[in-house]
């Protein structure tokens, strides 16, 4: 059955054509019985044009109107009486109202045709008739009248009611692709957040390794408890560095956990002395400082302002050159948190902290960047006066909720 409903469907003007020859049939018979031949004749072409307007209303629905309306004035000029034809002015009245695609001008021409027409036909068959009272034209006019506006209203009220569920099919459209889009963006910016903790994670621990690589094979033969030390130390940076990107992976992965159950947390400036003493063992002398008093942060500013620093400083280990110092002030105020991070060593060159970088450097500070400014905060990088680099962070604090 749902097949023959979708065949239907989708052959509307076959549908049409078999109700046409229905009422060609049917009213044949009347056509026949015509008073004289020279009647039959208007009639049978009448008839033969009706019912070509059931056949074709949905494909050329204006034209189809035009028809209908000549036919009834055809009528009206010949004194063809009432067909039974003359049901196809209804359903060309309903289909102009009811379809979306047919001019506005088309269906206000339907209702006058459909308000005009049946007076205009009971005076007129009623002098055929040879008597007749304003009385018995008015209700012929009601009778006649009455059918064909309640056909337009039925179609007009089928028209609103596609407009409204097209509106709404449009509206649900809009808004799928609106919701794809955010997620399209929510992932470009899931994205972006991984690469950024990827970049620091890596970096940070990548560069203190290199370090003490570097110097261990500069002191192997000479003192071996040095190289001891900085072996180990590169062995504890590597275990560090492997935990956190398990844990930064793991929350790739729905359901799954770590060893412990949980993910740890996210590093925050309660960490920063612990990083500071990594940043010492691996040869980079740095000065700690905080002021003001130190209160519970928001966890995306305690993020933010630990990554700052963790990558300012690995920035000065790798741009810095030999015998640079750091100096990191943590400064509490009111309404911001203030970071800054200094060091007295060659600086960086003008590409790395003003054009982005080239051939994949300088994705440190845009990183710093895109966190700052993901808190609603300023970043202000560049060399300092005297010699060395300069990175000032303004990051807002916003109550705990």
């Amino acid at each position: 059955m749902q097949r023959l409903y979708d065949f239907l469907r989708r052959h509307p003007t076959g549908v049409d054509t078999f109700w046409a020859v229905l009422l060609l049939g049917f009213s044949s018979l009347t056509v026949l019985g015509g008073p004289t031949r020279g009647a039959q004749i208007p009639m049978a072409i009448f008839t033969v044009g009706l019912c070509l307007v059931v056949a074709l209303r949905r494909k050329i629905p204006v034209k189809m109107l035009l028809l209908t309306a000549a036919i009834g004035v055809g009528q009206l000029i010949f004194g063809v009486p009432f067909l039974p034809a003359d049901f196809a002015m209804f359903v060309i009245a309903y289909t102009v109202a009811s379809a979306p695609a047919v001019p506005r001008w088309a269906s206000r021409c339907a209702l006058t045709g459909a308000l005009l027409g049946p007076a205009l036909s009971a005076v007129r068959f009623n002098q055929m008739l040879g008597s007749h009272t304003i009385k018995q034209d008015l209700l012929a006019t009601a009778l006649l009248t009455v059918p064909f506006v309640l056909a337009w209203v039925l179609g007009d009220s089928m028209r609103t009611r596609r407009a409204y569920w097209a509106q709404l099919e449009e509206k649900a459209a809009r808004l799928e692709k609106e919701r794809e889009a955010q997620s399209r963006i929510a992932v470009a910016a899931e994205r972006a957040r991984i690469a950024r903790e990827l970049h620091d994670v890596v970096a940070h621990n990548v560069s203190v390794m290199v370090v003490q690589a570097d110097g261990a094979a500069y002191v192997l033969d000479a003192a071996p408890e040095q190289t001891r030390q900085a072996l180990e130390t590169i062995s504890g940076t590597g275990r560090q560095a492997l935990s956190e990107m398990r844990r930064l992976l793991g929350v790739l992965r729905t359901g799954e956990k770590s060893e412990g159950g949980e993910y740890g947390p996210q590093p925050g400036v309660d960490q920063l002395s612990d990083l500071m003493e990594q940043v010492r063992g691996a040869g980079l002398p740095v000065d700690f400082q905080v002021e003001g008093e130190p209160r519970e942060l928001p966890s995306s500013v305690e993020l933010t302002a630990y990554r700052i620093v963790q990558e300012a400083l690995t920035n000065t280990r790798k741009h810095g050159g030999p015998a640079v110092g750091a100096t990191v002030r943590l400064s509490y105020q009111d309404d911001d948190l203030d970071l800054l991070i200094e060091d007295d060593g060659r600086g960086a060159q003008r590409e790395l902290y003003e054009e982005g970088g080239e051939d994949g450097l300088g994705h440190g500070l845009i990183g710093m960047r895109e966190r700052v400014g993901m808190v609603g905060g300023t970043l202000a990088a560049g060399p300092r006066p005297g010699g060395g680099f300069r990175v000032s962070a303004v990051l807002p604090l916003k109550p705990v909720r």
